[in-house]
């Protein structure tokens, strides 16, 4: 097999972005750097392309165990290959949840055979997600998983969430939260306020999800453990993660891209591709998170990729399930509402999660003597969403244009997109 030279590109190192070649050899980096000799490599022109670390998504639904009509393991890696990620943390909320090791190694094991990308799972953090006891803690530890979350539902009980992150702290797993307080969303389809009046349809105040945000954060100061929010929807949250941060607690957030696109104003269509919980919000609140994903307050991307099939969503938006695709549009909406560099790309995209949730060789920059894992973004190509790789296509972004998109990806030196194409 022979090196492959990525060429011309503007490559992510430790000293920042510069041009430069990368050769790769033996599934790893054996050279850097400008004009390398060429004898002997299959030569990919990246020019114009930013090359670097390859992309993590730190939450994603891959349904698999027991809702593959949704999605499974090999159609979610096909998804997140296309996107451009090389990696993904798949939620625990399956059929059964992924509440012991065994079931952990399942979804591992699963994510090996089909080999697009490294399928990491989230485990549990009580048992059945039912929320009254915990989850076996010790087995989920032992099979690999770093990331423990109930998503889809929110720990109430904060004695348990207490046991939780006082087991976890000395092994340095990191509890993450899907915050919702049940009482407070009650039957809610959409964010509450003057598009669920006029719709007349029943809302989910902000508060729902900073309640249980500030709350866990006592916790967290309680027990010294690591705490990571999912899918910050507003500035409350945003402003209490701050100041979480600024009191030296050890919190990361992450935002979906949704929430970053829209607010609750396209709600108004009553299109269930915009049916997403946390709900969309108010135009500010997209503001606050666009800015805080910008100065790094919100630490990274997590698409919450969430498939439906077709007859699921195809119903009245308050009968739909809520949640939408993102793992194939994920690098062009960032771009698009957020205008990150590519440095701050890659820290968001890759190196964040990677780093949050534990992940063995990532979440570093690309240098000599590294695994060959890499994502090559074209930050200026316009591309329509029209078709996807995932079994299903609930996303408001299908057949709109935009701008940005990965181009290649590789895992250990083995492309898995190539000119955009997933190599199946």
């Amino acid at each position: 097999m022979s090196d492959i030279l990525l060429a011309a590109g503007i490559v992510m190192t430790s000293a920042g972005a510069m041009p430069a070649d990368l050769r790769l050899g033996e599934g790893g980096i054996i050279a850097v750097g400008p004009d390398l000799d060429r004898v002997g490599a299959e030569v990919v022109d990246c020019s114009g392309c930013w090359v670097g670390p390859g992309l993590v998504d730190p939450h994603v639904h891959l349904r698999e165990p027991g809702q593959e009509w949704k999605e499974d393991i090999e159609s979610g890696s096909r998804a997140a290959a296309a996107g451009g990620f090389t990696a993904v943390v798949a939620m625990p909320n399956t059929d059964p949840p992924i509440d012991s090791g065994h079931l952990a190694r399942f979804v591992a094991d699963r994510g090996r055979l089909v080999g697009l990308v490294d399928v990491f799972p989230a485990g549990c953090v009580t048992a059945g997600r039912a929320g009254q006891r915990l989850a076996h803690l010790d087995e989920l530890w032992a099979a690999g998983v770093r990331v423990f979350t109930d998503d889809g539902d929110s720990v109430a009980d904060a004695g348990l969430l207490r046991r939780a992150m006082e087991y976890l702290v000395d092994l340095g797993g990191v509890v993450s939260q899907h915050a919702e307080d049940r009482g407070l969303a009650g039957a809610g389809q959409l964010h509450e306020g003057e598009v669920s009046a006029r719709l007349g349809l029943a809302g989910i105040p902000g508060a729902a999800e900073e309640v249980v945000v500030a709350r866990d954060l006592a916790v967290t100061r309680l027990t010294g453990g690591r705490y990571h929010v999912q899918h910050v929807s507003t500035a409350g949250t945003v402003a209490l993660v701050g100041a979480a941060k600024e009191a030296g607690l050890a919190v990361t957030a992450e935002v979906a891209p949704h929430h970053l696109a829209f607010d609750h104003r396209a709600v108004l269509s009553t299109d269930p591709a915009f049916k997403m919980y946390p709900p969309l919000r108010r135009p500010e609140d997209v503001e606050a998170l666009r800015q805080a994903l910008a100065d790094g307050t919100i630490d990274m991307v997590g698409t919450d990729h969430a498939p439906h099939a077709a007859h699921e969503k195809d119903v009245p938006f308050e009968d739909a399930p809520r949640g939408v695709i993102g793992l194939e549009t994920a690098v062009g909406v960032v771009l698009e509402t957020v205008g990150l560099g590519s440095v701050d790309l890659f820290t968001r995209m890759a190196l964040a999660p990677a780093r949050m949730a534990g992940l063995a060789d990532r979440g570093r920059w690309l240098a000599v003597g590294e695994p060959a894992t890499i994502t090559v973004i074209d930050p200026a190509v316009s591309w329509v969403a029209e078709r996807f790789h995932s079994r299903s296509a609930n996303s408001p972004w299908r057949g709109r244009a935009l701008r940005g998109r990965a181009r290649h990806a590789l895992l250990r030196g083995r492309f898995t997109l190539r000119d955009g194409e997933v190599q199946w």
